[in-house]
Formats: C-alpha cells, structure tokens, sequence
C-alpha cells in the first residue's frame, strides 16, 4: 500500500517518503544506513523550510539544461534514490533519453538484483524506454577499491555529465577528478558531495526531480551562470536566516 497516513496529515508527505523507504528495505534494496542518511536530510529540509529555495531552482535549471546538452548524459542512482524517487528518475530518464546506472555504495548481488528488478517494473508500468544498466559492470572509477569502484563502460565510465543524487563524497570527487561534470542532488549544503560536485542543488529529492520534469526546456540559464559557492551559501543563509526570530517574544 502507497500510502502510510491519511492525504490530509500535515505530515503526509514526509511520512509517505519513510513509508517508501520502510517497504524497499523489506524487499532487500537498502543498506541498514539508508534510513540512517534520510533522516539526516530531512532534518535539514526542516530548517530549509522544507520547500525549494531560489538558489536550488536556479540550480535545477542549471542543471537540466547541463543535461539536455550532454554528449552522453547518465543518471547514477542508489537504493535511497530508486526507493524515494524511483519513478520521477525514470521519467527524467524518459525526457532526457539518457541511461541509468545502478551504482551503490554497499555493492551485493542481492541488492543490485533487487534495485534492477524494482527499475525494470517500474519501466513497464509507466511503458518507458530507458536503459537500465549496472548488471554487467566491466569498468572501474579510478581512485576507489572494492566493490563500490565498479561501473559500466558504455554509462558511468563513458558519460561527460552525471547526475549523481544522495551520492557519497569519495565517489563524487572520484568522478570529478575523472573531468566529467556532476551534478548533485543533496540537503546538506555542507557535505563532501555537495562541496565537490561541479552543481549542487540543495533541495529535497523527490522534490527537485518533480521541478525539473515541470520545467519548460526552453530559456534554461547555462553552467556559466552558475556559481556554485554563492548556491551553497545562500542555502546556509536560508537556514540561519529562517532561525533568526524564529520564535519572537511577545
């Protein structure tokens, strides 16, 4: 069942994202840290006031016209990604005609087996057209061991832009250093990835996914509009301007 409160919950939508969350870990698709890491950026979207900032819409718009003009646009995803958002990712997918790699942290057979399966349904249900790789990995990211190093030649290792929501740090500078453009979807304006990604937008996944499949394709600012320590300070402004007087004396 989709939904886990009533519509009408002032709540609803941030129940409805653990809810989310809750059934995918049921189904094998999450690491144990997973609700771990959602719950650390929902707090920050509290104090963003849960809502899309200025700077992040400029950001999103940035970032979709980065990709609309891409060589050979990729779409990375987690479990986190696919269980929040799995949908709105495919659609954008859809609108972008580009491919998505599965690329976790926590690297098993299981779970990739359980995030691909879950991908392809949901293709089917929305009848899309999107590649869906990281099956058959035959590549490495230079700079990472293990098993979280390994991709596909023909998405990650190939693509010049990457859109990389709720992506760890290490593996966000790897690809940075490999000169491909990241774009970064993350809450936490302080964060190794949102530091390091060539375009961060700090708003809340599902949210900023849903913005960009609304956006008008015409018109987009370009990267050179784009400032990207002036996008994460205005987001902390938000934060300590929203505090102050919060709770004013009467």
């Amino acid at each position: 069942m989709e939904h886990a409160a009533d519509p009408s919950h002032p709540r609803y939508r941030s129940l409805l994202m653990r809810h989310r969350l809750e059934t995918a870990a049921k189904k094998g698709m999450l690491a144990d840290s997973a609700l771990i890491a959602h719950g650390r950026g929902e707090a920050y979207d509290y104090l963003l006031g849960e809502r899309t900032i200025p700077s992040a819409h400029f950001a999103t718009q940035v970032a979709l016209h980065t990709l609309k003009n891409a060589q050979h646009p990729v779409l990375s995803v987690n479990g986190n990604v696919v269980a929040l958002a799995g949908d709105e990712i495919l659609r954008l997918a859809d609108q972008i005609k580009c491919p998505i790699e599965v690329n976790i942290f926590y690297r098993t057979p299981e779970r990739m087996d359980a995030l691909i399966s879950d991908l392809n349904e949901r293709k089917q249900r929305l009848d899309l057209d999107v590649d869906i790789l990281g099956s058959h990995p035959d590549a490495s990211i230079p700079g990472l061991k293990g098993p979280r190093a390994k991709c596909e030649s023909k998405g990650i290792l190939a693509s010049d832009v990457l859109l990389v929501p709720l992506e760890d740090g290490d593996r966000c500078e790897a690809l940075v250093a490999m000169g491909k453009t990241v774009i970064v979807i993350d809450l936490n304006p302080l964060s190794r990835s949102a530091q390091r990604g060539t375009i961060t937008i700090v708003d809340e996944l599902s949210r900023c996914l849903e913005n960009m499949l609304s956006m008008e394709a015409n018109g987009l600012p370009t990267a050179s509009e784009y400032r990207h320590l002036g996008t994460l300070q205005a987001a902390l402004n938000e934060i300590v301007n929203g505090m102050k007087n919060k709770f004013s004396s009467e």
